[in-house]
C-alpha cells in the first residue's frame, strides 16, 4: 500500500532533529555489533548502530587489514552529505591519522562521490603498482537521514568480497569491545596530517573516455540533473563546463536533513533515484528537458526520466547494454555482460541477441569487481539502478557503480540515435516481449530468513503458481555458484519471483516479472509467499 503522502513533501513534525542525531553520535553508546551487509556497514545513531564507536572500530580494522596486506599506497577517503557522514569523517580521519595510514581527501573537505573514489583507486594503482592505494567511502547510499554507513573498497576499486569485509568486521568487533583503546588523534592535527587534492577534476576530464562527451555536445540536448542533495551536486556545473553540455543542476541545494525530498511510497524520506515518488520533484520539470537524470547521495546509482516518466531501471539496463553492444567495437571479444539474478529477463535476451554471454550473480556489486578490473566484463548491472561498464577502448572505468557515466550514457544514445530512452526500450519489447517487472518490500521476521537460508528448491519442481507451471527453482547464482540468500522461482512461460531479506534494511523483498500481463504479476506477488513459507 502506498503511503498518502508519497510524492509529497515531509511535513514538519517528520524532519530530522539534526542536533539530537549528532549528540547521539557521540554519546549513545553501541548497541550493535558492526555488521557488513551488501554494502558495508549501515546503522542510525539514535538506535546504537551507527555511533563514533562502530566508525572508529571499523577505521582501526581497516588501518590493521592494510598493515596485513602490505597496502603501501594512500587511502583515498570520501564521504556523502549525509549528517552523520561528515561526523564519521573526523572520527574515521582521527584514526587512520593516529595509525599513521597515508590518507588523501577531496580538498576543501568537500563531498566525494563512491564512483570517483573507485576512479582514483583505479588510476593510482594502475601508475603505481607497487604500492597499492585503496579507499573508505562514508556513506548509507540512498537510506534516510538518520542513517549513516561505511564502506571500504580494496585495491581493485570496488567493494570489498565477503572475506575481506569478514576479515574487517571480525576485528572491528573485537575493538568495540573497548573503543576507548583504539588510538585516535586529535582532529586537528589529524586533518593537517591528512593529504587535500582535487578528486574533482581528473575524474571530469576522464569521463570522455567512458562516455562519447563529443556526439553529447553536438547533438545540442538540454538536459537536467537532480542530485538529491548528494555529494555530486558540484560535479555536474565542472562536467557541463569541461564538455560543452547543457545541464541545468535543478536543486542544487544540500541539507542534512532532506527535507526538501518528497516521501517515498512508504512515506519515508528515502533518496532513491529508483522510486518515481523520490524523485517526484524531478518528474515535475522533466518535461521542460530532452533528458532528465537524479542520482542517490553518493551517486552510485541513477535514475533516468525520459519522455518525461521515470524509467524502470531494469528497462534502462536493458536500452543501455543494447546500445554498448552495438557501439562499443573497441570491446574486448568474449567478454560477458553482468547483471544479478533478479534483474529483468529482458537483459538476458538482449544480451543473447547482441552475441555475448551472460554472467548471472546475486544480488551485490562486488560480484562484478573482477571482471570489470580484468576486462572479462563488459558491463555490471544491478536491478536496483547501480551499474558500471569499461572504457571506449576497453580500460577498466570504475569498478564501484557510476551514476554519472550511466546517466551521460543515456544523453549518448540519445544522442547517436536519434530516440529517446524509453522509445528504444519500446522497441526491445516488441521483440523480447512485454515485461510487467516489479519489488515489493515487507517486513521479514527471523523465521523467515531461516526458512530461506535452508530452502530445497527441489521441492518447487513442478508445483503450481499464478496457473503456471514451476519450471526451475534455485538458491544459487548460474555465473558463479554463490547463494543468493534466499529463493528464485521460474515459471513456464518465462515468469520468475525471488525472495530474500536484504543486505541493507530489515525488510524482506519479493522481485516478481511476469510475460503473461499485469494480472498474472499480481497473481504471482499475491501466491509466492504462501508457495515458500506456507499458510
Amino acid at each position: 500500500m502506498v503511503h498518502p503522502l508519497a510524492g509529497l513533501k515531509a511535513p514538519v513534525e517528520q524532519h530530522v532533529n539534526l542536533p539530537r542525531l549528532l549528540a547521539d553520535y557521540y554519546t549513545v553508546e553501541a548497541a550493535a555489533p558492526v555488521a557488513f551487509g551488501t554494502s558495508g556497514h549501515r546503522g542510525s545513531a539514535s538506535a546504537g548502530s551507527f555511533n563514533e564507536a562502530h566508525v572508529a572500530a571499523v577505521a582501526a580494522a581497516v588501518a590493521e587489514y592494510r598493515r596485513v596486506r602490505a597496502h603501501g599506497g594512500p587511502l583515498f577517503l570520501g564521504f556523502d552529505t549525509h549528517a552523520l557522514s561528515e561526523a564519521a569523517f573526523r572520527t574515521v580521519l582521527e584514526v587512520l591519522a593516529a595509525h599513521e595510514v597515508p590518507t588523501h581527501i577531496h580538498e576543501g573537505d568537500e563531498y566525494t562521490p563512491t564512483p570517483v573514489i573507485s576512479f582514483l583507486i583505479i588510476e593510482y594503482n594502475r601508475r603505481r603498482p607497487e604500492a597499492l592505494a585503496d579507499g573508505l567511502i562514508i556513506t548509507p547510499s540512498h537510506n534516510p537521514p538518520l542513517d549513516g554507513g561505511i564502506k571500504y573498497n580494496p585495491p581493485h576499486g570496488g567493494p570489498a568480497d565477503v572475506d575481506v569485509t569478514g576479515w574487517i568486521e571480525k576485528r572491528a568487533n573485537e575493538l568495540l569491545k573497548d573503543p576507548g583503546a583504539i588510538p585516535r588523534r586529535p582532529y586537528a592535527r589529524a586533518r593537517a596530517a591528512a593529504r587535500a587534492e582535487d578528486f574533482l577534476r581528473p575524474f571530469v576530464r576522464a569521463l570522455g573516455g567512458v562516455v562519447d562527451m563529443a556526439a553529447v555536445k553536438s547533438a545540442g540536448l538540454k538536459l537536467a540533473a537532480d542530485p538529491l542533495g548528494g555529494s555530486g551536486v558540484h560535479f555536474w556545473g565542472p562536467i557541463a563546463e569541461e564538455w560543452g553540455l547543457d545541464i541545468e543542476v535543478v536543486n542544487p541545494g544540500v541539507d542534512a536533513s532532506f527535507s526538501f525530498m518528497p516521501l517515498d511510497s512508504d512515506g519515508v524520506i528515502r533518496m532513491d533515484c529508483s522510486s518515481p515518488y523520490a524523485m517526484a520533484g524531478l518528474l515535475d520539470c522533466g518535461g521542460r528537458f530532452d533528458l532528465a537524470f537524479g542520482n542517490d547521495p553518493d551517486f552510485d546509482r541513477h535514475g533516468i526520466v525520459s519522455g518525461g516518466e521515470l524509467m524502470n531501471p531494469n528497462h534502462y539496463l536493458a536500452v543501455a547494454v543494447d546500445y554498448l553492444l552495438a557501439h562499443r567495437p573497441d570491446w574486448p571479444a568474449g567478454a560477458r555482460v553482468g547483471k544479478t539474478m533478479v534483474s529483468s529477463t529482458i537483459l538476458d535476451r538482449v544480451v543473447a541477441a547482441g552475441g555475448r554471454e551472460l554472467y548471472e550473480t546475486p544480488v551485490g556489486f562486488k560480484w562484478f569487481v573482477e571482471g570489470l578490473a580484468t576486462g572479462t566484463l563488459l558491463f555490471g548491472g544491478e536491478e536496483s539502478a547501480g551499474a558500471s561498464l569499461l572504457q571506449r577502448d576497453g580500460r577498466t572505468w570504475t569498478t564501484d557503480k557510476d551514476g554519472f557515466a550511466l546517466a551521460l550514457l543515456a544523453a549518448e544514445i540519445m544522442a547517436r540515435t536519434g530516440r529517446a530512452p524509453h522509445e528504444i526500450y519500446k522497441g526491445l519489447t516488441e521483440r523480447h516481449g512485454v515485461s510487467c517487472y516489479g519489488r515489493l518490500d515487507t517486513s521479514v521476521t527471523d523465521q523467515d530468513k531461516a526458512v530461506l537460508k535452508t530452502v530445497d528448491p527441489g521441492r518447487f519442481q513442478g508445483g503450481v503458481l499464478a496457473g503456471l507451471t514451476v519450471s526451475a527453482a534455485t538458491s544459487t547464482a548460474p555465473g558463479n555458484g554463490a547463494a543468493l540468500g534466499g529463493l528464485k522461482v521460474t515459471l513456464a512461460d518465462g515468469s520468475w519471483f525471488a525472495l530474500r531479506p536484504s543486505g541493507t534494511e530489515p525488510k524482506l523483498k519479493l522481485y516478481a516479472e511476469s510475460f503473461s500481463g499485469p494480472e498474472v504479476w499480481d497473481e504471482i506477488v499475491r501466491e509466492a509467499p504462501g508457495l515458500v513459507f506456507g499458510g
